[in-house]
């Protein structure tokens, strides 16, 4: 998998799992939220400052945003 659609997918996991919509997210990380609907569907490649932002914002490292796991692995959101 590429690493943006690690980045989506983990993006997405984590602000679900912490109950946000993209539009709370956008708040706390102060970026717009059409950006962040972007970067869960694969549109657009953030950059690592925007990945620090959205990190922060979930309270994470910005590492744990792009990490892969294999697929019978728990995901950096979930609970092992």
């Amino acid at each position: 998998m590429e690493i943006r659609a690690v980045l989506a997918q983990n993006l997405k996991k984590c602000r679900q799992l912490r109950g946000l919509s993209q539009e709370e997210l956008a708040h706390r990380a102060d970026i717009d939220r059409t950006y962040i609907s972007s970067l869960e569907r694969c549109v657009y490649a953030a950059s690592i400052e925007v990945v620090d932002q959205l990190a922060r914002a979930l309270d994470m490292e910005a590492s744990d945003l792009l990490q892969r796991t294999p697929a019978d692995e728990p995901g950096v959101c979930e609970e092992t």
